[in-house]
């Protein structure tokens, strides 16, 4: 699954720059994270930098978009390929 930010949310701008993905990006009124480029991490780290990083605990699984670690991980390949 790709990751989500809820509304409790509070601003800080301590996720955004961690992303290696750049997913993570200022919303209207939080932050929020793109799906399309979110891959949990996987292929740059063992577990999410933003959610290590949150001091809220408001960064959860998005229910929206499942994703095997399998799809995550050809998600991370595709997304390297365009940086190429």
């Amino acid at each position: 699954m790709a990751l989500t930010i809820t509304n409790e949310c509070i601003n800080c701008d301590v996720c955004e720059p961690v992303c290696p993905n750049t997913a993570i990006f200022q919303g209207s009124e939080i932050y929020e994270i793109n799906p399309d480029q979110c891959t949990e991490c996987v292929g740059h780290f063992g577990e999410p930098q933003c959610v290590a990083v949150c001091p809220v605990d408001c960064i959860i699984k998005d229910p929206t978009h499942p994703e095997t670690e399998e799809a995550l991980l050809a998600k991370y390949k595709k997304l390297q390929e365009n940086q190429q």
